[in-house]
């Protein structure tokens, strides 16, 4: 059986730095795991381009890693990549091509935030008075309304139950009546609050959302495949505000993933404030599943993940970027929108099964 470029470029790695012998073949039933600290010098990061390893030469489950390509494969999902200690050990599917981020795209503006709050642009305790904020589409924000913070809306705990551009059936389906819950007290899962959001920043900042992603994020980070020109401002006659759908690859989410696995550190920089990643991605509300909600990421429940601190963003029918800061470990699941018929049941599983294989 010929052996693959990526084995033979495996087994040729751990040969030279003397951890197998020439003569070992890769049916051999055990191979000496690789320390990525030892071997990246320290710290594992992507370049230009991300290092591959064979998961096994980590320590993973071989035969565990065959019943996650086993679900993979059932679900016929568009791609899976999954990164460990800073090295690819998975990479299925089109991990270059560029997706609607779907919900995703709010996690990623949270990191926005993060930034400049920490430069001082942005308070997140102004209120929509404050900022000028009201809706032009009838009925306009109460005086109530209107005491929303911006810290509530990255909650989705505004109050604000005013139709928004980019609502799902289920969104529209469970907004509760307007004027039902004042500021602060109720989670709703709300793409006004997160439309707002990305309002808000471009008011405060001056910038452009999509050209503030490539500067702050794909060029520190060095992402492959976004470009401003992914984005595009979605405007519906339900509101003012827009949506704020962008594109991006599986293997650039994982940068971000990575990113935030890292406290918000990349390489010898500090690119999201260290405090903002710990405030993002605390719970403030029970959604009712596995998740609670933070700063518009969605933060696993204790003891769900195989005892692991989780947190994820996740978008549409299963577009998903899950990290496991305690372990060093980024997840990327996509889907091609249009032709995949699962749900986050089976996406739920297929993590289980990753996890599994890890451990």
């Amino acid at each position: 059986m010929r052996m693959s470029v990526l084995g033979r470029r495996t087994v040729f790695l751990l040969a030279s730095v003397g951890l197998i012998s020439c003569g070992a073949t890769p049916a051999d039933p055990y191979v000496e795991p690789i320390d990525p600290v030892e071997h990246c010098g320290g710290t594992c990061w992507p370049g230009e381009t991300w290092e591959e390893l064979e998961a096994a030469a980590l320590g993973w489950s071989t035969d565990a890693l065959d019943r996650v390509r086993e679900q993979y494969a059932h679900m016929a999902s568009n791609a899976l990549l999954v990164v460990d200690r800073g090295v690819l050990v998975v990479r299925w599917g089109q991990t270059n091509r560029n997706h609607i981020v779907q919900s995703v795209r709010k996690s990623f503006v949270s990191g926005l935030y993060g930034i400049y709050e920490g430069e001082g642009a942005i308070d997140i305790s102004l209120d929509m008075a404050a900022l000028g904020i009201d809706d032009s589409v009838p009925p306009s924000l109460t005086d109530l309304e209107k005491q929303a913070t911006l810290q509530q809306l990255l909650q989705a705990r505004s109050g604000v139950y005013h139709e928004a551009a980019a609502e799902s059936q289920g969104m529209k389906d469970a907004r509760p009546e307007r004027w039902s819950h004042a500021p602060g007290t109720f989670y709703y899962y709300n793409n006004w609050d997160f439309n707002v959001i990305g309002v808000v920043f471009i008011q405060l900042t001056g910038e452009d959302l999509f050209q503030a992603l490539y500067d702050r994020f794909a060029v520190p980070l060095q992402m492959q495949d976004f470009a401003p020109s992914n984005g595009f401002y979605q405007y519906e006659t339900l509101s003012e505000h827009p949506a704020y759908p962008f594109a991006m690859s599986a293997q650039d989410m994982a940068r971000y993933g990575l990113l935030f696995a890292r406290q918000g550190q990349w390489r010898d920089e500090q690119i999201v404030p260290e405090d903002w990643v710990e405030e993002s991605t605390t719970a403030y509300s029970d959604t009712g599943g596995d998740f609670n909600y933070g700063y518009m990421w969605w933060v696993g429940k204790p003891d769900r993940f195989h005892g692991h601190r989780m947190f994820a963003a996740l978008g549409g029918a299963g577009h998903a970027i899950f990290v496991f800061p305690d372990i060093d470990l980024v997840v990327v699941h996509r889907v091609d929108a249009p032709t995949y018929r699962y749900g986050w049941n089976e996406v739920m599983e297929l993590l289980d099964r990753v996890i599994r294989a890890r451990q």
